[in-house]
């Protein structure tokens, strides 16, 4: 038996593959469909901190691991759902503008969303991004504490989860008057939030890079006495030589 290489990320037969397994076998357990896997892997690999494979893969499948018929399928599953997240961690590295196509968030579109009379799509058929707004907060309940650490302290962050509430939701909260009724959000303001995703990831990633970054104290040299050899060997006292400035 070979074991499968875990691609750089996923081609469109790989990607029907995976979401055809999540169909089967994730979603009648609550498990994830594509879309929400996406987003929660997003969230995971720009968060405050890493989450064990072994922890987030239950979750995948509605909370508990699948049994696979053999070690090769399983091993084929893996590969998938590492090449998803190989994928996702690249996906982060790029801003709305320079995102490559096969790096895309992958997220359900209807085809023509402007179809009018006995044609016309159904409301919850309009519902883009639900899926992948819940996968997203899925992940960042795995780690909430660190997650409102981070909010608490960069007020910027909560534009981003406001943005994926509305997507989750479907609902714009009056801030000025938290009493009145929800506004519901159009497609349009759907997909306004959609083409902004690559953006905020690639925000939230560069913060956990500088966060997670060891920075290197800035050491001092030692002042000497005042009445001391000057250090840069001149022969006077420090007092009177490099020191005079500091020690006038």
């Amino acid at each position: 038996m070979s074991t499968p290489t875990t691609p750089a990320y996923l081609d469109d037969d790989q990607i029907e593959r995976l979401a055809a397994l999540l169909d089967q076998r994730a979603v009648p357990f609550k498990g994830f469909n594509l879309e929400a896997l996406d987003g929660f892997l997003s969230a995971l690999v720009v968060g405050p901190s890493a989450v064990p494979v072994d922890e987030w893969q239950p979750v995948v499948w509605g909370g508990k691991p699948r049994r696979w018929e053999s070690p090769d399928e399983a091993a084929q599953v893996q590969a998938l759902l590492m090449g998803h997240w190989n994928m996702c961690s690249a996906r982060v590295r790029y801003g709305d503008d320079d995102l490559p196509d096969h790096l895309a968030p992958l997220l359900w579109l209807p085809e023509d969303p402007e179809l009018t009379g006995e044609e016309a799509l159904r409301e919850d058929e309009l519902d883009v991004g639900h899926d992948w707004a819940l996968g997203f907060f899925a992940a960042v309940g795995l780690r909430e504490e660190q997650w409102d650490k981070w909010l608490d302290d960069n007020a910027w962050m909560d534009d981003i989860f406001d943005m994926l509430d509305r997507l989750a939701s479907g609902e714009v909260l009056d801030t000025e008057d938290p009493s009145a009724p929800a506004t519901p959000i159009s497609y349009r303001e759907r997909l306004e939030i959609i083409v902004g995703l690559p953006g905020m990831l690639a925000d939230l990633n560069h913060h956990r890079v500088e966060a997670l970054t060891p920075r290197e104290p800035i050491r001092r040299e030692a002042t000497p006495e005042r009445n001391a050899p000057c250090p840069c060997g001149s022969g006077k006292k420090y007092k009177k030589c490099c020191g005079s400035s500091i020690n006038p």
